[in-house]
Formats: structure tokens, sequence, C-alpha cells
């Protein structure tokens, strides 16, 4: 298994900020919850906490994370000046990086489901949390948490994770070199960021429909205890996903879980 030598990451990076600065814990909380502690202190942006392992890992809607040795587990501080209202699309945007990257690097189709998964066979590989600091109408700072199931075996996560995920490891029948690994992502993310910053995310959300898994789909989606159901017809540029519903009406859902229903073959009027 890959040591990850937060040194030879940053003296090997090509990026001019994000991973100039990298912290390397073979195991803390979260690495979110350090990230945030960080820049609260004034830690520059572009910072990375890598973990080994995680004990209080988080996914969305405070779920816990499963976090086993030989996973990727790392945030970065972001200070875009943008809106906070813009943040979510920063989910999307490193969600792009890392599909492109996996296919990169393992020549494995991705493919990206809403709002933070990335899927390889239809199983999940990497989920991707966003964490924002506001002061009114102002982003202070937001952290991008990613988790990548990387060099361990499904078996290593909880009974009921283990048919609906895949890692890296599973798929290429063997160890894979996360310190490269890391050190990819880091620079596919600081590309997509400035796109991101330079206001050109309408490209960003173009590479996302591309990846999408189940645009055009029938899906149900639970929102704040809500269930809806329609055609999955468009991602807004807020990182909104649209749902038609059958009484041809629309929904835009800013967060919540969504399930393809195979059942339903129509397609939306």
């Amino acid at each position: 298994m890959t040591t990850i030598l937060p040194q030879k990451v940053k003296n090997e990076l090509q990026t001019k900020v994000v991973g100039r600065t990298v912290h390397f814990f073979r195991q803390l909380t979260s690495t979110n919850e350090i990230a945030k502690a960080l820049a609260l202190r004034g830690a520059k942006e572009g910072t990375v906490i890598v973990a080994e392992t995680q004990t209080q890992g988080r996914g969305r809607v405070g779920r816990e994370w499963a976090s086993p040795s030989g996973g990727l587990w790392f945030s970065i501080i972001m200070r875009p000046k943008v809106s906070p209202k813009n943040a979510p699309q920063l989910t999307l945007t490193v969600s792009v990086a890392v599909a492109k990257i996996i296919e990169k690097l393992f020549n494995l189709e991705t493919k990206i489901k809403w709002p933070n998964d990335v899927l390889i066979k239809d199983k999940k590989v990497c989920g991707i949390l966003t964490e924002t600091s506001t002061t009114g109408k102002a982003l202070n700072f937001a952290i991008v948490g990613v988790g990548i199931n990387a060099n361990f075996n499904r078996q290593d996560l909880p009974a009921n994770l283990r048919s609906s995920s895949t890692t890296l490891k599973e798929e290429m029948n063997g160890e894979i070199d996360c310190q490269a690994l890391l050190r990819s992502l880091l620079e596919e993310t600081e590309h997509h960021y400035n796109l991101f910053t330079q206001g050109r995310f309408h490209a960003i959300l173009a590479e996302w429909k591309r990846l999408s898994k189940f645009l055009g789909s029938y899906v149900e989606v639970i929102s704040f205890g809500e269930k809806v159901e329609g055609w999955a017809t468009d991602i807004d540029e807020d990182g909104a996903l649209i749902i038609k519903l059958r009484d041809n009406t629309t929904r835009k859902i800013i967060s919540g879980d969504v399930t393809i229903l195979k059942h339903r073959r129509e397609t939306p009027d």
C-alpha cells in the first residue's frame, strides 16, 4: 500500500494553489472537520488535509462515512469570491475532476450521480461533501471533502454498503498508487476550480451532464422528508436537479437522494 508523503506530493505537483500545503494524518476524526478548524485560523486557499483513516468521516445530511485504511480521504480549503448560493457548484466541479482522472488513469468508465457520487458500473467509488462558512451574504470559505474507495476490498465496508459500492483495487484487480492518484486529482481539481472562479461554470456543467448517470431517467427523489417522482430532465446553473412530474409541471430540487426507478420506461412528453 502506497504511503502518502506530503513533501513528495507537493514537490511533484503542477499546481499554483491547490495542494501547495498538505497536512497528512495517520488517523483523525474527519478531514473536513480539521480543514474547517484550519480555515477558521486563516489557512491558505488550496490547503489539503489527508487522512489514512477517519474515525468520524461524514457524508451528506449527517451520515457516517466509512473510511477504512487504504482509502483516499482528503479535504481542500477553498476561498472563492462567490455568493454562498453558488457553493453547491463546487461539488459538481470537483466530481467532474474526480470522474475524469479515474477514467484517464485507470481507463475505467465513470458516471456521476447527482448530487455528489462518482460511480463505476453503477456502484459508488467516490463521494464528495461540500461544507461552507458564511457571514450574511458572504462566503468565507468552503471545504470540499473527497472520499475515494481505493486500496481496500468491499468487505472492509459496513455490510449495508457493500452491494452498492466498489473500490479501485477491485476494479483494477490490484492496488493502485494513491500518492500518484492524489497528485493527479489535485491538478485536475485546480484546473476545474479555475474555470469555476473565472465564471465558466457552464463549461463544467456541460461536462457534468456528459458524465451524468441518470438524466432522462424516471427517478424517485427524497428531499427533506418529501418523496418526489418524475423524470430527471436537467441540472440548472445553481446545481439543482429539475424534475418533470407526471402532470407536466416541474420541481427544482436543491438537495436529496436519487433512485432510478427502472420499472418506469416512459419518457416525458
